[in-house]
């Protein structure tokens, strides 16, 4: 005879564990890209897909502990996106991450502009967040940097721009430029910050090569 479980508690299935906790992940990249750290409450999580309120501790220990879960969920997601484009080797190194804008700004679209990037709305909460938060933010941010920095030495060989231009402080600089194009794309419901800074940002240093 199947073991009983208490009532209301999910089976111990080890796939529909893993399952469950997927989809509460999935869903908490979405609120909390939408809505940020303090608006979003575990009952809204649990709801959105289904899952019967009061067992969400048989899946996370704590709310940090899923929203850690949920950074590297995002992280993971976000460096495929930034892969698809910034590795394809079979377009100019500068329209790589033209095309990423392209794409992100789409997905911004997508959503009414309601949803931005979860790094950077977790940053803007980061006074009332674990300090553990932010070593995890900073590291997903310098492997963004990374992947960006990569395709500007691609460009450095094509010729796309100045042999001397310091390309991790230019990947630094676009880090920092995106996530405030991306938080005034969400206030102006319009993805005009977005190509405003992207141009911007190729058209300076695509004329640092002619200076």
């Amino acid at each position: 005879m199947p073991k009983k479980t208490g009532r209301g508690r999910p089976p111990k299935s080890p796939e529909h564990h893993q399952a469950v906790r997927s989809t509460l992940i999935r869903s908490g990249m979405e609120l909390l890209t939408e809505q940020g750290y303090s608006a979003t409450g575990i009952d809204a999580i649990l709801k959105s897909v289904g899952v019967p309120k009061g067992s969400f501790y048989y899946y996370f220990d704590s709310k940090d502990e899923f929203v850690r879960q949920v950074i590297d969920g995002y992280a993971d997601y976000f460096a495929k996106l930034l892969d698809k484009h910034l590795a394809d080797e079979t377009r100019p190194p500068l329209q790589r991450i033209l095309d990423f804008v392209a794409t992100a700004s789409d997905g911004m679209a997508r959503f009414d502009f309601r949803r931005g990037c979860l790094l950077g709305n977790l940053g803007q909460e980061m006074s009332n967040l674990p300090n553990q938060f932010r070593s995890q933010i900073e590291t997903v941010f310098t492997d963004w940097e990374k992947r960006v920095s990569n395709c500007l030495e691609a460009a450095k060989e094509r010729h796309e721009i100045s042999a001397s231009a310091d390309t991790k402080k230019l990947a630094y600089l676009f880090w920092i430029g995106w996530e405030g194009a991306v938080l005034r794309a969400k206030l102006e419901r319009s993805d005009r910050p977005l190509k405003i800074f992207a141009s911007e940002f190729i058209s300076t240093y695509q004329r640092s090569t002619q200076a």
